[in-house]
């Protein structure tokens, strides 16, 4: 596996992949193409070196045979904790030879000088190909297996059958990284006390209680991607995004949207972008402010920049009193294995097999979030599930993120052509509401996060996407997490850092050469950030909602109960 950050933005895999895989399968991306043929054409044009690597090879192998070789697994890589595979000389040389060899395979994909779409093609295939083949998966070799059976008495096998039985018998056909009764919504996940003071056929409107006698002027609405849950902001007290802003004296107002069906098939850009502008015109409404910070992750915050769009063209960019992007990618210019992947004929297939159904299923979608990083979402539940026969462990972000939805076919088909032709990047080639998009033109007061180690929003692409908005105060902020560690990112974890400032430099990373790391979240950054931004504080409300728009129900609401 490839772990150098300097070429994260080429491994990462942004939303049109996801969307598109998930439509017409992971699996395609494993079969032979003509990547695999001018692979093979490159190669061998350099005979000399790969007889040299195969040479080399040949000789370690012989090495690993009579005990000789020094050969040892990084120190990141588990998947070889065990004493055995150190003492077990059996187990020692198969796992030396499997590293000898996937280096080899690595050094040949190197050797090839491929074109950057082929060698983000093939590097995805060689990487899944050696994740599979490691000896830590085969029932037979690993050392955990067999203690599990012996402690067990030959139950572990027989939960393990039952487990592998379970997960295959539906989508996404993958190990259970959670199991689906491990925490409860409104209990010890979406926790954070409120009340939907709005239910549309497409959302809920979330307000939340104030935890301070005195709250800031200008309100707070949160927009959650539309291919997960909301509550990803809210995952667990102590942990949650949405109540920690609560305590620094915030007013919070979050978005659920419906979790659409076949009958939803024609919610498209339009549908969420009306729904973003209904939902900030019931905040004004409640807070009797008129102005909002528009906050939005994702997919949401590629929704939450079109409709800020929309907004500066019809002359009411004045509502927004600042506009922040979290891991969000706008310019999907050779961003990844995305790019080298997606095409004109696979996309218009993907859109062909959601308009069929009406929408995208989530579970295809948890599939290849799980195949883009195999070895921490597939093998290693593979070997905890079923050779050890244990029940996963409660995570809350690994339970949200198999609380999955669907996506409405109009939006899939919206998305998906919007990252072929990286439509954003143009100013006026796409629309939101009738009005052109033209990014450039937010000239609003802006923050973006993202994750140094994002798998999904690689963030070089994030740094791009924030240089297209037209933000005279823009703040980058970049932690040093992952997708979603990057959003749940609480005050207190001593390995956080991040490093911040204005997107002054073209260059992604020239910039990160020369932002200081800061230590800690940038939660508390971008609370001082908001806050002088918020106006002047004042009482908190006394209740919730108004005459007009009063509680309908708790949070977390109705919406995202729904499966």
């Amino acid at each position: 596996m490839v772990t150098n950050l300097d070429h994260a933005d080429e491994l990462a895999a942004p939303l049109d992949l996801l969307l598109t895989s998930s439509a017409v399968g992971i699996g395609r991306r494993m079969l032979p193409n003509n990547s695999w043929s001018r692979l093979a054409v490159q190669l061998a044009r350099r005979p000399g070196v790969v007889g040299g690597r195969v040479s080399s090879l040949g000789q370690e192998l012989v090495d690993i045979a009579r005990g000789r070789s020094q050969r040892a697994p990084a120190k990141a890589d588990k998947r070889f904790a065990d004493p055995a595979w150190q003492g077990n000389p059996l187990l020692k040389r198969s796992m030396q030879a499997y590293l000898a060899a996937g280096d080899t395979a690595e050094q040949l994909l190197t050797d090839a000088h491929l074109d950057w779409r082929d060698d983000e093609w093939m590097r995805f295939v060689v990487d899944n190909v050696l994740e599979g083949l490691s000896p830590s998966n085969n029932p037979l070799l690993n050392p955990l297996g067999w203690k599990a059976l012996i402690d067990t008495g030959g139950l572990s096998a027989v939960r393990g059958l039952r487990h592998f039985a379970g997960d295959m018998a539906s989508a996404p056909r993958v190990p259970a990284m959670v199991e689906a009764n491990a925490f409860t919504l409104g209990e010890n996940v979406a926790a954070t006390k409120g009340s939907v003071v709005l239910r549309t056929e497409v959302f809920e409107l979330i307000q939340y209680a104030p935890q301070t006698d005195k709250v800031r002027t200008i309100p707070l609405l949160m927009v959650p991607p539309v291919i997960n849950k909301y509550y990803v902001m809210d995952i667990a007290p102590g942990r949650s995004m949405i109540e920690y802003f609560l305590s620094q004296g915030q007013q919070v107002f979050a978005i659920s949207w419906r979790n659409p069906t076949a009958a939803q098939r024609d919610w498209g850009f339009d549908t969420y972008g009306q729904a973003i502008v209904d939902a900030m015109d019931a905040v004004e409404r409640i807070t009797g402010c008129e102005r909002t910070h528009l906050q939005a992750s994702c997919s949401g915050g590629i929704l939450a920049a079109m409709t800020a769009a929309h907004l500066t063209e019809i002359g009411q960019d004045h509502r927004l009193a600042s506009l922040t992007l979290m891991v969000t990618v706008l310019d999907q210019s050779h961003a990844g294995f995305a790019a080298a992947a997606i095409d004109e004929e696979t996309a218009k297939m993907a859109i062909a097999v959601s308009a069929r159904k009406g929408y995208l299923d989530g579970r295809a979608l948890a599939e290849v979030f799980a195949w883009l990083r195999p070895t921490d979402l597939v093998w290693r539940y593979w070997v905890n599930n079923y050779l050890q026969g244990r029940a996963p462990a409660a995570f809350d972000v690994l339970f949200w993120n198999a609380d999955t939805t669907r996506m409405a076919a109009a939006l899939h088909r919206d998305m998906v052509m919007l990252g072929v032709h990286n439509a954003l990047t143009v100013p006026n080639s796409v629309r939101m509401l009738g009005t052109p998009v033209d990014l450039s033109r937010i000239t609003v007061d802006s923050y973006v996060v993202a994750g140094l180690t994002d798998h999904i929003s690689p963030w070089q692409a994030c740094y791009r996407s924030a240089r297209l908005l037209g933000s005279k105060d823009l703040r980058f902020v970049l932690s040093t997490s992952g997708h979603i560690a990057a959003l749940v990112n609480p005050p207190g974890n001593p390995k956080a850092a991040f490093r911040i400032g204005p997107t002054d430099q073209a260059d992604p990373g020239a910039w990160v050469d020369a932002a200081p790391q800061q230590s800690g979240s940038w939660w508390p950054d971008f609370t001082l950030w908001l806050a002088d931004r918020s106006g002047p504080q004042k009482d908190a409300p006394a209740t919730l909602g108004t005459a007009e728009l009063p509680p309908l129900q708790p949070a977390p609401g109705k919406y995202v109960l729904a499966h």
